[in-house]
């Protein structure tokens, strides 16, 4: 079976590394660098808890059987690439104002009174009354999974094609048949649509193919502590911000803007996640600022990612993750590749045919 992929982000890699696996010959193309999209430009946490709370959403039990599938799938990485990817089961905070009560449904958690919370984390502020402890939050170094699935992908056996757009699919008979970008025409008998961001661009497809994917931008700041300050172990969640620690640097996120395809970095955005942060942490207003820069995330119309087959034939999609790219990224790729090859059944939720 030959198969290409649009994108080469953690879903499009992680998607082509495993059917490569199974025995299909998988190029994957990308615009422009493997990894340094959305993938390279989040904070790489595992977190079904901060993300979904006690949800019961097709989305959230998604996410947390993802979540699961994590600690194989960071192992399977760094073996078959031999590069480390910095997984950590880390647990996170959950910073409230008041007490929340009854925990039902949030799987192993339990409430911190602020003195109990700022033994784990003796940095907090004192003036929140406590933190919802998620004992299997993990966190993974983006920027260095996308490194590693790259070389997973390519040490099986895959064909990788950088700094070329797919700018156009080919149409048939209401089954797609070749891809164009800027230098060549490409066939195949299966094609994955994991273009994040710009998957909603793609010409030569009906309407009802094309994935309703807009561009959200997010900004995001990395400190560093002064000398003999301790970066924190978990991640933090309060006032509509998180921190999380990253080797040697604390990660600040994230604003949430539609801004088309803008990555400019602001001041208004700097400011506004440092004192988010500085209100979980008064002593990060110490610490040195080291980086500032912005992504583009896939959004959709109704905040749920888009996976399966299209209404096109031989035409997959799996986009529209949001801020869920890193923790989705296991589940898709079980997901897609069952359903490509032993023809499993799609998630209705997510089915691309919903808008």
């Amino acid at each position: 079976m030959k198969v290409i992929v649009i994108g080469a982000g953690v879903a499009g890699l992680s998607i082509g590394w495993r059917l490569q696996q199974a025995g299909a010959s998988v190029t994957v193309f990308d615009r422009a660098q493997p990894g340094h999209g959305a993938t390279w430009a989040s904070a790489g946490m595992i977190a079904a808890a901060g993300e979904m709370g006690a949800a019961k959403s097709p989305l959230a039990e998604f996410a947390r059987h993802s979540s699961a599938l994590w600690p194989g799938f960071a192992r399977d990485v760094e073996e078959s690439s031999g590069q480390e990817v910095f997984y950590r089961r880390c647990g996170a905070l959950i910073l409230a104002r008041s007490s929340v009560g009854t925990l039902d449904g949030w799987d192993g958690a339990e409430w911190l009174d602020i003195a109990q919370a700022r033994v784990r984390e003796p940095l907090l502020a004192t003036d929140v009354a406590g933190a919802i402890w998620a004992p299997d939050e993990a966190r993974v170094d983006s920027r260095a999974l996308g490194r590693a699935l790259a070389l997973c992908f390519m040490r099986a056996g895959g064909r990788l094609v950088p700094n070329e757009s797919v700018v156009r699919c080919t149409v048939q008979s209401g089954r797609v048949t070749s891809v164009i970008t800027p230098f060549a025409n490409y066939d195949a008998e299966i094609f994955i649509l994991a273009a994040g961001a710009w998957s909603g661009g793609m010409d030569g497809l009906p309407p009802d193919a094309v994935p309703p994917v807009k561009p959200v931008k997010g900004e995001m700041l990395a400190l560093v502590p002064p000398d003999g300050t301790a970066l924190p172990k978990h991640i933090v969640w309060g006032n509509d911000g998180y921190m999380v620690s990253r080797r040697d640097r604390l990660l600040i996120g994230a604003t949430s803007e539609e801004k088309g395809f803008d990555t400019s970095v602001t001041v208004a955005a700097r400011e506004l996640l440092l004192s988010r942060a500085r209100y979980a942490m008064p002593a990060l207003a110490q610490w040195h600022l080291v980086e500032h820069w912005a992504g583009l995330r896939p959004g959709t119309p109704d905040d749920l990612p888009i996976v399966g087959q299209t209404s096109v034939a031989g035409l997959y999609a799996a986009t529209g993750q949001y801020r869920n790219g890193i923790l989705l990224a296991p589940a898709i790729a079980e997901n897609i590749s069952r359903v490509i090859l032993e023809n499993g059944a799609g998630i209705a939720a997510f089915d691309p045919s919903r808008f």
